[in-house]
């Protein structure tokens, strides 16, 4: 398989669905002669393959309310922000539209519509530009939430989102761009709702999801060093959750360490806490510990900013802690 990186990756997704599907086309910030904020859509206006790329405005309030629209009269547009920090302005057309229609309905109108950006923290672009606000978008019936963690994964999943017929949040990670890894090439889709094992293990689960994966699957390599064998386990989707691949995990190596970027106060890993104590309960032999993301905003002091970020060393510690080595 030829190597790519998460760039290249979901810009061969984008590509390839474009000369599958005509009603597929992209639309977003910088998308066209600036290629995009972060080259994703690099080439594909020049292409014109089959339906142009349509550069937009830097307006995350305008944007959507066009891309919903489109949707709801059959049209499937891959609709991209800067930057998901900046999407809020975009939050009512994405709840109170795309997720709410094909309910409000009664069925007839759907919005087939993927609405994608880099989201999370970087380095040193300050609170304002460092937000992972997935747990939000996860709060809402009628939207899905994808974020994937490899190339691989970006592209597979970038090519289900886009030929699923309901509204998708699709959150890629900021510093994931320049990630290399190998991708197969051709048809090759990834199903919405299906965690992945990244890498078996006995003693102990690792749930994680886009960044944070690199950070455990470090952590579980330094924890190998120390005898534990601590298996990983990639959401890759966020909603809907796949409970099965968490539960079975756990329910085989009884304890659970949750690692994620956001903040603690109701993130993602809450809900996977409750999924575990409410069906897995009586398998546990120690309580689930979440590894977070400070509970403020993110400082732009370099040396600060990497305390509120989530390392290998904090979820060692929570590893240890529920295999009561500390």
């Amino acid at each position: 398989m030829p190597t790519l990186t998460y760039r290249d990756a979901l810009n061969q997704a984008l590509r390839e669905e474009m000369q599958r599907d005509p009603d597929v086309f992209l639309m977003g910030e910088g998308g066209g002669v600036d290629q995009g904020a972060y080259k994703v859509s690099r080439g594909l206006l020049d292409e014109c393959v089959p339906m142009p790329a349509v550069a937009t405005p830097i307006t995350p309030l305008g944007v959507p309310v066009r891309g919903v629209g489109v949707a709801m009269v059959g049209l499937r547009p891959v609709i991209e922000f800067m930057t998901w920090n900046f999407a809020l302005l975009a939050i009512d057309q994405l709840v109170n539209s795309a997720a709410k229609m094909r309910y409000m309905s009664a069925g007839q109108v759907g919005v087939p519509a993927v609405f994608r950006g880099p989201g999370g923290s970087a380095l040193q672009l300050g609170a304002q530009h460092s937000q992972a606000f997935e747990s939000w978008y996860a709060h809402i019936p009628g939207l899905k939430v994808v974020m994937p963690a490899t190339p691989a994964d970006a592209k597979g999943l970038l090519k289900s989102a886009i030929r699923d017929d309901d509204p998708v949040v699709f959150i890629e990670g900021e510093m994931l761009y320049n990630l290399k890894g190998e991708v197969p090439e051709g048809e090759h889709v990834v199903p919405l709702g299906k965690a992945d094992v990244k890498r078996p293990g006995r003693d102990v689960t690792i749930v994680c999801h886009s960044k944070t994966v690199a950070v455990a699957l470090k952590a579980a390599e330094q924890l190998a060093t120390d005898g534990v064998d601590a298996e990983v386990i990639d959401l890759r989707t966020i909603r809907p959750l796949d409970e099965e691949a968490v539960l079975t995990s756990v329910v085989r190596t009884h304890r659970c360490v949750v690692a994620e970027e956001g903040w603690p106060f109701a993130g993602v890993g809450a809900q996977v806490v409750d999924t575990i104590q409410r069906e897995a309960f009586d398998d546990l032999d120690a309580p689930v510990l979440r590894v977070t993301g400070a509970d403020v905003p993110m400082p732009y002091n370099k040396q600060l900013e990497k305390t509120a970020k989530v390392d290998p060393a904090r979820v060692i510690a929570a590893v240890n802690s529920v295999l009561y080595r500390d």
